[in-house]
C-alpha cells in the first residue's frame, strides 16, 4: 500500500506531547498517518501519509469536515467505534471479528494493556460513489484506494465502504489503528508487515496469505534474496514496492511462527516502540541471537506455500449483508 513518510513525530494524547520535537520522521508517527488499502495483486494494504503536494499542513486543510460522513447507525465496543449507514448491530458477525481480532493482536504482540486505550472509529459507508464523494472533498489529490486508516492527534480513523473485501480491508487497517493507539511510533515495513499478518482471517492468528507463499517461493527459485536491513532503510512509500509487501509480511511470519527466539526479539522490540521515540533496529536484535537468521528465513520462504494454514471462516458469513451501489473491485490506481 502506497505510503508516503513526511510527517513529525507524534505521541498519544494520554500521552505528553513533548514527542513533537521533530519535523521529519524517518519512521512511520501517527500525527498525519493515512494506510491505504489496495487490490491484491496490485498492493495489498497499507498507509498514505501526504507528501509535498502543498505541505502536509495544506493537504488536511483541504477539509477534513465530518459533513457527509456516514453516521445514521454505531455500534461500540471496547477500542471499536463503527458509525454506518448500515445497521449492523453489536452482534454483526463484522463486529465481532473486529472484537476478536483486538484480542487476538494485544494477546500475540503482548501490547502493553491501557485502561484509557485510544478508541479507533470505523466510518463505513453504504456505497463506495458515498466513500468517493467525501474522501475526494475531505482530502482533494489523494489516489483513491478501497479503505484508508488515518490517524490524528484528535482521533484514530477508518474510512471504507461495503464491498466484497471490506473483511480483509477492515481486518488490516483496524490493525493499523490498534498499533498506533499502543505504540510511540512503528516503522513503516514493520508497521505493514503485521498489517498484512493479521490481515489473513483463520481461526488464529498466523493464517498463510497464499498469494504470498507462492510469489515469495517463486522468487527465491529465481535468486532472489530477503534482506530486513534494505527494508528498514524504507522511510516513504515511494521507496516501498509489492515485494517490500510481501517480505515484510514474511519477516514477521517467520518470527512469530518459525522459531521462539526469534518471536521473543520481535515482542521486545514492539516493547521499545511502546517506551522511545527513537528505536534501535531490529536487525540487529534479530541476528545477536539468530545470527543465521538470513538463511534461516529462506528456508522457510521458500517451504512456505508447501503448507497451507490459511483457513478462513466462509465469504458468506459476512457479506451476505445487502450491499446498495456497491462497485467491486474499483479501486485500482
Amino acid at each position: 500500500m502506497p505510503l508516503l513518510t513526511e510527517s513529525p513525530h507524534y505521541r498519544s494524547p494520554s500521552r505528553t506531547r513533548a514527542a513533537l520535537k521533530q519535523l521529519i520522521c524517518p519512521l512511520i508517527s501517527r500525527w498525519v498517518y493515512i494506510c491505504v488499502c489496495a487490490l491484491v495483486g496490485l498492493i495489498s494494504a497499507g498507509c498514505h501519509t501526504p507528501g509535498n503536494g502543498g505541505g502536509i499542513a495544506g493537504f488536511l486543510s483541504g477539509g477534513k469536515k465530518d459533513d457527509g460522513l456516514p453516521t445514521r447507525h454505531s455500534v461500540t465496543a471496547d477500542q471499536l467505534v463503527v458509525m454506518s449507514d448500515l445497521r449492523l448491530g453489536g452482534h454483526h458477525p463484522l463486529v465481532e471479528e473486529l472484537k476478536l481480532l483486538r484480542d487476538q493482536v494485544h494477546e500475540t504482540l503482548q501490547l502493553p494493556p491501557d485502561e484509557d486505550a485510544e478508541q479507533v472509529t470505523v466510518y463505513l459507508f453504504s456505497d463506495e460513489m458515498a466513500y468517493r464523494k467525501y474522501i475526494g472533498e475531505t482530502y482533494p489529490g489523494l489516489p483513491f484506494r478501497r479503505a484508508y486508516f488515518i490517524g490524528t492527534p484528535e482521533k484514530l480513523a477508518v474510512y471504507t465502504f461495503w464491498g466484497e473485501r471490506i473483511r480483509e480491508d477492515l481486518r488490516h487497517e483496524y490493525t493499523h489503528g490498534l498499533l498506533h493507539a499502543s505504540l510511540r511510533t512503528v516503522p513503516l515495513w514493520l508497521d505493514e508487515g503485521l498489517a498484512e499478518y493479521f490481515e489473513v482471517p483463520g481461526p488464529e492468528p498466523g493464517s498463510v496469505n497464499n498469494e504470498y507463499a507462492v510469489r515469495l517461493a517463486r522468487a527465491v527459485q529465481s535468486g532472489w534474496r530477503p534482506d530486513i536491513r534494505r527494508l528498514e532503510q524504507l522511510e516513504k512509500v515511494e521507496q516501498m514496492h509489492r515485494a517490500d509487501y510481501r517480505e515484510s509480511w514474511a519477516w514477521v511470519h517467520f518470527m512469530l511462527q518459525n522459531n521462539p527466539d526469534g518471536k521473543a526479539v520481535l515482542l521486545d522490540y514492539l516493547q521499545e516502540l511502546h517506551q522511545t521515540d527513537e528505536p534501535s533496529k531490529l536487525s540487529d536484535a534479530l541476528v545477536a541471537v539468530l545470527p543465521e537468521a538470513d538463511a534461516r528465513f529462506l528456508n522457510y520462504v521458500a517451504s512456505l506455500n508447501t503448507y497451507r494454514r490459511w483457513l478462513s471462516t466462509p465469504e458468506g458469513q459476512i457479506t451476505n449483508h445487502k450491499r446498495r451501489g456497491t462497485i467491486s473491485r474499483a479501486n485500482a490506481p
